[in-house]
């Protein structure tokens, strides 16, 4: 992927995250600038809440949009060396030109998701704002 095309992906999507707790249950906001698929489906711009349950290393990632859930893929908890300094969204760019979800990393935790049912695409990281 080049480097304008790798701009260009970061740029299509901001995060707003809030982690809590421990792996049990967690919770998270996130707020998508552009549309962006996420398992499989396509989500408009727009405000979302995420909660992620699961033992271990596999969860699963659920969507909400209210209370209604409205995407929902598996992660996989990834243990980091130490805390990230911010909030961050990564994304890859897929076949068809869409944009899907691969990573959220939380500022302050030693631990991110990666979506396992994203593209094979490489990933792009963008900071959140």
């Amino acid at each position: 992927m080049n480097t304008s095309r790798s701009t260009k992906s970061i740029l299509l999507a901001a995060v707003i995250l809030v982690a809590t707790g421990g792996f049990a249950a967690d919770k998270a906001s996130l707020n998508l600038l552009d549309p962006t698929t996420v398992g499989g489906k396509q989500l408009p711009a727009g405000s979302y809440k995420l909660q992620w349950e699961g033992n271990g290393e596999q969860v699963e990632l659920k969507i909400y949009q209210g209370k209604n859930v409205i995407a929902t893929t598996p992660a996989h908890v990834v243990t980091l060396e130490r805390p990230v300094p911010s909030n961050a969204v990564g994304t890859a760019r897929n076949a068809d030109g869409s944009t899907s979800l691969t990573r959220i990393n939380f500022a302050g935790k030693k631990y991110a998701l990666d979506i396992t049912g994203a593209s094979s695409a490489p990933s792009a990281t963008a900071a959140a704002k």
